[in-house]
């Protein structure tokens, strides 16, 4: 779910508001591995920047399962605990991923940058992957008197 939101936030801001189609957004992740080449590939390495957008969406779901396992307050303050991932999840792409891969675009932080990526982040990922965290944390287990508990 939250590779599917990100990826839906990505293409309205950028595409929609900024008139880039939905391939080039897709390609832009691709540069991470291939650098400006990606946006040459066409069709192939926009499914590659997919692919790769998936693979980090369900790498950061895995943190914060695994986490949670370790810290249940994760679980018991879903919202709060999940705004704050996302913001540790889009400085850790910012300062960590980003710089070390071979994106081409590499450049100072903007104010609207800064706020548009840290809210997608904060409603796109941290929120769908506390909530499944917390889904799966509580599925079959009964309460006191037998009831399922949600």
């Amino acid at each position: 779910m939250c590779g599917v939101m990100d990826m839906t936030a990505a293409c309205i801001f950028y595409g929609v508001l900024r008139g880039n189609p939905p391939i080039r957004i897709m390609q832009s992740v691709a540069t991470g591995l291939l650098g400006a080449a990606a946006y040459d590939g066409g069709i192939a390495t926009a499914i590659l920047g997919l692919v790769l957008h998936f693979t980090i969406a369900f790498c950061a779901a895995t943190v914060f399962y695994f986490a949670s396992r370790k810290l249940p307050v994760m679980i018991r303050h879903t919202i709060l605990c999940g705004l704050l991932y996302g913001i540790a999840v889009y400085f850790f792409m910012q300062l960590v991923v980003v710089p070390l891969s071979a994106f081409p675009h590499k450049g100072p932080f903007t104010l609207r940058g800064l706020v548009t990526g840290i809210t997608i982040h904060m409603f796109c990922v941290g929120l769908p992957i506390s909530y499944a965290a917390r889904k799966s944390a509580t599925e079959g287990v009964l309460s006191e008197n037998g009831q399922q508990f949600a």
